[in-house]
């Protein structure tokens, strides 16, 4: 028995989606670039074939050919902002993330929220001893 693969064609809707989401544009900003509804551009996204006028609309509305659109791949997409987008230490392959430009210092930082922590729960004491204070001199003057 033999088994044939066809290729799967590309699903341009799910191209255009993630493309648009990747480029952090949202559904009614691509809407109202083309005069439709957000729901249009829904529909337009869940659809597995897009016209090639439309594509280009979409594919201008967001800044890209469209090209770009029918030949999205996402793994390519991935392996490009990795590989061309994050520091890598020089002599291995580990990724790394460096903050160059630390602008305070965490320790500063902690002792202060400890000291803050400490004067909230000196004046929580003072109210409490202040209520305990009151409530006995109206128990001794029920009496």
């Amino acid at each position: 028995m033999e088994s044939t693969t066809t290729p799967r064609s590309k699903h341009l809707g799910r191209n255009v989606r993630r493309m648009r989401e990747i480029l952090g544009v949202k559904q009614e900003t691509v809407a109202e670039k083309l005069g439709v509804t957000q729901q249009t551009v829904s529909n337009i996204e869940s659809n597995e074939e897009v016209e090639n006028d439309t594509l280009e609309q979409i594919a201008d509305a967001l800044g890209v050919k469209p090209e770009a659109i029918k030949g999205f791949n996402e793994e390519q997409t991935i392996y490009n902002i990795q590989h061309n987008h994050e520091p890598k230490l020089e002599g291995t392959s580990q990724l790394v993330n460096v903050n160059y430009q630390c602008t305070f210092n965490p320790i500063e930082k902690w002792v202060e929220a400890l000291e803050k922590n400490e004067k909230l729960y000196e004046a929580l004491l003072k109210s409490e001893r202040e209520k305990v204070v009151m409530m006995e001199k109206f128990l001794k003057g029920q009496k």
